[in-house]
């Protein structure tokens, strides 16, 4: 585990919150962000309605098998599941793991934010439905709608305004087919039905990549062509869509930070409790100033 402080003093007290990496660290990543460790906590800490509080993330490489510990899930305020290159409806252990502490997470009320890859799953564990994209691979920096009848705003805290519409960047082949029980569709897109949908007011999954910046984009642009996982032609209008525009990037992460730090307020829960698998182990990290401390060397 590694722990970071991303607020005022030092100290590890405040708010706690957990980020589950689904993926392992690009070499790009690493060189010039020192990990996406550090690419989430600097889009997502601090701010969002704590009133300068101070923060803890935590971050548990689920991919290799790094969970949080079962007496520790309940000292978290939120959690963050990312993006990730496997299929989020394989029956790889880690990703059956991945289920079953989402659902008990939702069973206690615990605040959950997946991106991506992270938004299946959580669709997945909640008993919604995924599989390949219909449209095939979606990726640049695309337009995403909010439904008419939006009932999110209360989801995110002290946000103003939600638009008609917003950029944000995409990179995904698969997609939420069907929402969970209770589920509602909160944003869609012209080749994706479901861009961003809510359980109850502590669930949200986003498919498109709010931390993302531009250069990552494009870097993992090149590597596709280049390991052959999309053709040159895709790769090639993914890259023109972030010549001809930038994400709302700003509204995105004040969207999330406004969800995971809102005021907590009494949930109901819409489903059973389930129970936390007893083997989860936990790994720690300190973030200072915004950047990450390896605590435990794990490999950020």
């Amino acid at each position: 585990m590694t722990v970071a402080a991303a607020a005022a003093s030092g100290g590890l007290g405040g708010r706690r919150y957990a980020l589950l990496l689904a993926l392992n660290d690009s070499e790009y990543a690493r060189k010039v962000y020192g990990g996406y460790g550090n690419v989430f906590v600097s889009a997502l800490g601090g701010g969002g309605g704590g009133g300068g509080e101070e923060e803890r993330w935590d971050c548990f490489r689920v991919i290799d098998g790094e969970f949080p510990a079962a007496e520790e899930v309940g000292r978290y305020e939120g959690f963050v599941v990312s993006g990730s290159p496997h299929d989020a409806y394989g029956d790889e252990r880690w990703i059956l793991r991945l289920c079953s502490l989402l659902r008990a997470l939702h069973a206690m009320g615990k605040r959950i934010l997946g991106i991506c890859f992270g938004h299946q799953v959580l669709c997945r564990a909640l008993g919604g439905r995924i599989g390949k994209a219909r449209s095939g691979w979606n990726i640049g920096v695309k337009k995403m709608t909010f439904v008419r009848d939006f009932e999110g705003s209360k989801l995110f805290g002290d946000l103003k305004e939600i638009p008609q519409s917003a950029s944000i960047i995409e990179v995904h082949q698969d997609e939420v087919l069907e929402v969970p029980p209770m589920g509602r569709v909160l944003a869609y897109s012209d080749k994706t039905p479901v861009e961003m949908f809510a359980v109850g007011d502590n669930v949200l999954g986003i498919q498109g990549h709010p931390e993302y910046t531009s250069d990552i984009l494009l870097n993992l642009i090149d590597r596709l062509v280049n390991n052959n996982t999309i053709t040159s032609g895709i790769g090639e209008e993914a890259r023109r869509t972030v010549e001809a525009s930038e994400p709302d990037r700003r509204f995105w992460t004040g969207l999330c930070k406004g969800f995971l730090k809102r005021p907590t307020a009494a949930t109901t829960v819409d489903m059973p409790p389930r129970e936390v698998a007893p083997e989860m182990m936990s790994c720690s990290h300190i973030i200072a100033g915004g950047h990450f401390v390896a605590t435990t060397p794990i490999g950020l």
